[in-house]
């Protein structure tokens, strides 16, 4: 039986201690490469308005 990297046991760890804060920064590197690598201008426009639409929420509260 193959000796697991404690690294990475130490990262499943973190990750069960703090799955909230892990989904984000998951899905915080999901969107920056979508962007980065697959959206079209049809895309990006979109999500311009999305960030407005999130920036205006956010200063409101």
């Amino acid at each position: 039986m193959e000796k697991k990297n404690t690294q990475t046991e130490a990262n499943k760890r973190w990750q069960e201690k703090n799955k909230e804060h892990a989904k984000y920064l998951s899905n915080r590197s999901r969107s920056r490469s979508f962007i980065k690598m697959q959206a079209t201008i049809d895309d990006l426009a979109e999500l311009e308005q999305l960030i407005e639409d999130r920036k205006k929420d956010l200063s409101e509260c």
